[in-house]
Parts: C-alpha cells; structure tokens; sequence
C-alpha cells in the first residue's frame, strides 16, 4: 500500500466525495457486514439445530426458537444483499455522476492547454477509463476491505470471549489471509496490474496517432507495419495476464488451504471446549460451521487490493488536470459589436525562445471582411487563438468594444462562430446536426437556413428528409456538402465574427468557388476573419494582410495590392492559373 496516504494528502477529487456522501457510505458498510453476519450466524444457528434436533428432543417446542431463527437469517441474507447491492451501486452512481460531470467539465475549460500537455489518446484514456478505475476502487477494494475487517474483527473478539489464547491464535491465522496476503498481492500482482495498465495506456495513444493517420499508411503502403506495431502492446498484456492468472491460482489455493486448517482448528478447539456434556456438544458443529460464509469477503480482499496501483494511478492523473487549469478574469458581456481590436500584440509559447506572434495590430468593425495569408508556421492559427481567447497574449490586448476578449468568454459563443477545415457532424439527423447553432431555432428556422446554403434541394431527396441520419463523422455528405451543412449551422447561431479556418483546403476548385461564393453571400453583414493559403475568391473581402515570421508583411486592399505589390500580383495571377 506504497503511498496510499500521499496520495490522498493533497487529493481534492476523490476525498470530497467520500465525506459528501459519508452517511450512505456508513450505511453501505453496515449492510455489507450484516450480509455476512447473517451468513455465519445462519450456518453457526444451523449447526445447533441439527445437532440438537439429533437428541430427539421430547418436545418441538425444545427448539423452536433455532427453527425461528434459521428462517430469520435465512431471509435476512439474501434481503441484505439485495439491499447493500442496491446501495452501494446508489452510493456509487452518484459520486461518479458528480465526478463525471467535474472531470468533463475540467477537460472543456482547459481544451487548449490539455492538447499542449496530452495526446488525444491519453485524453480519451482519462475520460474512458479513469472514471472506472475510481468507481472500482469503492466497489472491488474499499467496500469488500472495510467489510472484511470487520468481519475479522468480530470472529476474533468473539472467539476470544470463550478462549483469549485461541482468539489470538486465530488472529494470527486468519490475519495472514486478511493482511499478509493483500499485502503480498499488491507488491507481487498489483505491480503487473499496474505494468498491464502502463501497456494498455500507450496502446490507446499508440491507436489513437494511428487510427488518426491511417489514411497516410495506406497510402505509403505500410498496412503489415501498421498491424505488426498493434500486435506488441497486445502481446505483452497478454504475458502480464497469465502471469496475473498464475498468481492468482496460487494465491487463492493458499487462502482455501489456511481457511481450511482455521476450519479444522475452530472443529477440534469447539470439541474441546464444549464436549463436558450433552448439551454442550450440540456447539461443536455451531462453531464449525459459522466460518464458512467468510471465505467470500475474506479472499476478495487480496484480488481487491492487488489493483490499488492502477487505482492509485488514475486518481493522480485526475488531480494533475487540475495543474494545467488557467484562472478565468472577471467576466462580463458586451452589447452589439462596434470593433474588434488588436493592440500591438505579441504570443510566445511557453518554452519557446521565437516569438510566434510579433507586435501586431489590426482593427475590424461591423461587417468588415478580412482575408489573412500567409505560408504554414508563420502564426495564422495562433492569431485566432488569441482572438477567441484560447491563448492570451504575451503583450498587448485583444479587444471587443474595449473588453479584453478573455473577459467575454461566458459569451463566446454568442460572438463567435468558427468553420474550421473539418467540421464535425454527429451522427444524429441532418435537422439535429444544423439545431446544434441554436438550440431554441424551431423546424423553420433550421429549413430557412438549410435553404440559404443551398441544400435544400438534397435534404430533400434524402430517405427520411431532416430526419435522416448523417452518419458517423457525416460520413452519408461529401466534404462541401459537410461544410455547407455547418456553415447553416453558423447562420442559427447568428454571431456578429465568423472566423473562417481554410474551410475549403479539401475541396477540388470548382466546390471551392461554390462554397466560397455562398459563405460570403449567406453572411455579407458579418464581419469575417478567413484564413486561407491561397487567393480563390479574394475579391470577397476588404481587406488582405500577409502574415510572415509573426508580423504584418503587406496589407491593403485585393485591387491596391494587385496594383502596386509585385509579390502579391504573381500569386495572385498563379492562383488563377495565368
């Protein structure tokens, strides 16, 4: 148990909710002891009645009260099984319910600085498994632990009321199941546990930068390399297990045999001790008997606390999200936009000696449109970064109506709609992915919208119309039909800045031109900032700047770059194919 109490000293994810709930928690224990207790107090009431019914008593009545009270912890058993089952997963559900929601929300305010310290996989390894890793941890070591003590605790006080000698020696016997054994479980297996949970977490990131380049192996022909690289992982959690699986057997029949040789010691110390006279004999197999229904909660015990490290583990990754979370400033809200601002502002990420950003200023009113250019790495997406608010500048501010961004992140969303290069759609209908901009839009608006990005006529051809579903990823559309779809999306939302993110570096030209004709048509009267690579559908915006090495290169209109600026004329006159 290395470490058990450090990590619990600074915890503030999963201590909270144990003294939350403490109550419910207490009531859990006492009825998964009284489970237990009516199990042994059923066999060891049992074995007198036999014995006793043996005598041939001249009279039922002689022993009624056993007979009365088999058929009471006979029912009391399984009753308090039920009822512990019923409780606990209760008192489970509800702290992983809080915890789920915590942990989700930890993962959304955060976005931008977990994707700087984890990789995708590790991410969706937190949110898979993480949650069930501490859910677990209640019901397969806490729970049967705690109650197993108990339990220990009780056979041997009341062992020791008829003999102390024996009572302690049963302390020590039973004590090598319930301590030396867990013990030995978690230095032994739970180190394989925690090396089989190392392997499976990198085979989840190792999958997920796989899945996410599969288009790139298959191309470059590499599909044997790239099963070859997923068998690994596999087999060496495979070799953990068995080893796991040995261990286990070997483990399990050294606790069946000492449970055993406690069986048979209790039988010969109960013949001694209660075999003066008849009526004292009929104890012997009372005693004998009654240990039997702990052999359950005792043997769990090890299997539960041999999993400690992998529980140990997640409760520490969980609580270092926690040290990657920005304090948010103040907020506050902004009436209808009148400028968005930029004010000599530079970004340098930290670690890094280049500033990315470098002293840039830019001013956009309402319904302006401006195009940003400018070749890869030289800090175009950096700069919407901080114009969203996902980064904060080094020096300088971002502002709307003379409010830092950073202050308006609660209404981001009515400020802001962003069409990126690979739009997500859900795989629900066509009328829930476009709802997604508005929530309150009713079936007409959503039609209105679809029919303002032309895709009305499809939408309608589909089986099942708005009903229909998109499909994983929007798999059932092509790529400018996907796009089309959000961008009816962003007319539901009606936000006053569009950041267009090289929406159309998928798609073949004349799609481009399509699409791109439609964006500027369906939002003439929002101001957009569009990025892109290249020069198709230029003369849609007002203004062009170049963005190279982190600074404003050249800037101005399409019609006064094209006249006066060499540079931009040749990649104009080159994206037009003269």
């Amino acid at each position: 148990m290395k470490g058990f109490f450090a990590t619990f000293k600074h915890d503030h994810w999963v201590m909270p909710y144990l003294r939350r709930y403490r109550k419910l928690l207490a009531l859990v224990l006492f009825l998964g002891f009284m489970t237990f207790f009516c199990g042994g107090a059923l066999m060891f009431n049992s074995g007198y009645l036999i014995s006793r019914a043996a005598t041939h008593p001249y009279n039922i009545l002689m022993i009624y009260v056993p007979i009365v009270l088999a058929r009471a912890f006979g029912i009391g058993r399984p009753a308090f099984r039920y009822a512990e089952r019923l409780t606990s997963h209760n008192w489970v559900l509800r702290i992983v319910s809080d915890f789920r929601k915590r942990l989700y929300q930890a993962v959304e305010k955060q976005a931008v600085a977990i994707r700087q310290t984890h990789q995708t996989g590790d991410v969706l390894s937190i949110l898979a498994e993480d949650i069930d890793h501490i859910e677990n941890l209640y019901l397969r070591t806490v729970f049967p632990l705690v109650i197993g003590w108990l339990l220990y605790l009780f056979v041997v006080i009341g062992i020791g009321y008829f003999n102390w000698a024996f009572g302690l020696l049963m302390l020590i016997l039973l004590g090598v199941i319930v301590i030396f054994m867990p013990l030995l479980s978690v230095a032994v297996n739970g180190r394989r546990e925690f090396q089989a949970r190392q392997v499976q977490r990198r085979f989840y990131t190792q999958l997920t930068d796989a899945v996410l380049g599969l288009g790139d192996w298959l191309i470059s022909g590499r599909r044997q390399a790239f099963l070859q690289q997923q068998d690994q992982p596999i087999d060496e959690i495979a070799t953990l297990r068995r080893a796991d699986h040995h261990f286990q057997w070997w483990r399990n029949f050294a606790i069946q045999f000492i449970f055993g040789a406690a069986v048979v010691l209790i039988v010969w110390w109960a013949g001694l001790t209660f075999t003066h006279n008849q009526a004292e004999a009929n104890w012997v197999a009372a005693f004998g008997l009654a240990l039997f229904p702990t052999v359950e909660p005792f043997s769990g015990m090890s299997q539960g606390v041999s999993e400690w490290p992998v529980y140990q583990d997640s409760i520490k990754r969980v609580n270092r999200l926690d040290e990657h979370e920005p304090e948010l400033p103040a907020q506050t809200t902004i009436g209808a936009l009148e400028e968005l601002k930029l004010d000599h502002v530079s970004f340098t990420y930290p670690g890094a000696k280049r500033e990315v950003i470098d002293d840039l200023s830019l001013d956009l009113h309402p319904g302006e449109k401006l195009a940003l250019l400018g070749p890869s790495g030289t800090g175009k997406s950096t700069l919407l970064k901080l114009i969203l608010g996902d980064e904060q500048p080094s020096r300088g501010q971002v502002t709307l109506n003379g409010v830092p961004v950073s202050q308006l992140q609660t209404q981001r969303a009515q400020l802001f709609g962003v069409l990126d290069q690979q739009p997500y759609l859900f795989d629900t209908t066509v009328m829930n992915n476009v709802r997604l901009g508005n929530l309150n839009a009713t079936d007409e608006d959503v039609h209105a919208a679809v029919k303002a990005v032309e895709l009305d006529d499809l939408v309608g051809r589909l089986p099942q119309g708005y009903d229909t579903e998109v499909q994983e990823a929007g798999s059932r559309f092509s790529g400018g039909e996907r796009q089309r779809l959000s961008l009816a999306r962003i007319l539901l939302q009606d936000a006053p800045i569009i950041i267009l993110d090289e929406p159309t570096v998928s798609l073949d030209p004349i799609t481009e031109q399509h699409l791109l004709d439609t964006v500027f048509s369906v939002l003439h009267d929002k101001t957009i900032i569009w990025v892109t690579h290249h020069l198709a559908g230029i003369n849609h915006v007002d203004q062009v700047r170049f963005i190279e090495d982190g600074h404003f290169d050249m800037q101005g209109t399409p019609a006064q770059l094209y006249q006066d600026n060499a540079r931009f004329r040749s990649l104009y006159d080159l994206d037009r194919g003269k």
